[in-house]
């Protein structure tokens, strides 16, 4: 797996770009709020990348944020949702303003993109809401009513992670943590071993 590139842009052809890395160039695709950060052609560019491989071609796609990778990687995985789809979500909203949509629901923003139609959409919310939950880096954690960051969200997605990884489901796990949280400030650590203890009790 390729999962990360640094060379010199040679061409940019949206939603195509060539990176020439070490005399070797990659064709790579990315979404357009990747595109608009590129620097200039014959300017050096670091890029997070996903590769997909198929009997009849391996395609690589490339992202300026590993969370907007992480989207991309989950949008994979619900049923019906290729990575041109994947592709599209992402260009037409960056990773943030998709989480909000899941989050709250919001099938008729996702509808206005090309190729997504309501039941797409709808299936893209039900299967993604659990897997944003669960991501680091604050994907998933969007205040539906604010659109802002609830605080500290990155302890309580640090500790939502550790417990799915501890087997519980992503949607228990969210709920456990926000249950703890109150009006104080606990770290991740903290957070997983008071959750442990309540399934315990």
């Amino acid at each position: 797996m390729i999962g990360w590139l640094r060379g010199v842009i040679r061409a940019k052809h949206p939603p195509v770009l060539l990176l020439d890395v070490g005399g070797v160039g990659y064709e790579i695709e990315a979404p357009m709020g990747t595109f608009a950060g590129l620097p200039a052609v014959g300017e050096q560019a670091d890029l997070f990348t996903h590769l997909i491989v198929r009997e009849d071609a391996h395609q690589l796609f490339a992202f300026a944020a590993e969370r907007e990778r992480d989207v991309f990687r989950a949008l994979l995985k619900v049923n019906g949702v290729g990575a041109k789809v994947a592709l599209a979500i992402l260009s037409g909203m960056d990773a943030d303003a998709f989480a909000r949509c899941v989050m709250e629901g919001d099938t008729a923003s996702l509808t206005q993109l090309p190729g997504i139609g309501k039941k797409t959409a709808e299936r893209v919310v039900m299967e993604m809401r659990d897997r944003l939950e669960s991501m680091p880096a604050g994907i998933g954690t969007i205040s539906p009513r604010t659109g802002t960051p609830a605080q500290p969200r990155d302890a309580i997605s640090e500790a939502v992670s550790a417990l799915v990884s501890l087997g519980l489901k992503p949607q228990e796990a969210h709920r456990r943590v926000t249950a703890l949280q109150g009006d104080t400030d606990l770290p991740a650590e903290d957070l997983v071993r008071l959750a442990l203890r309540g399934m315990a009790g």
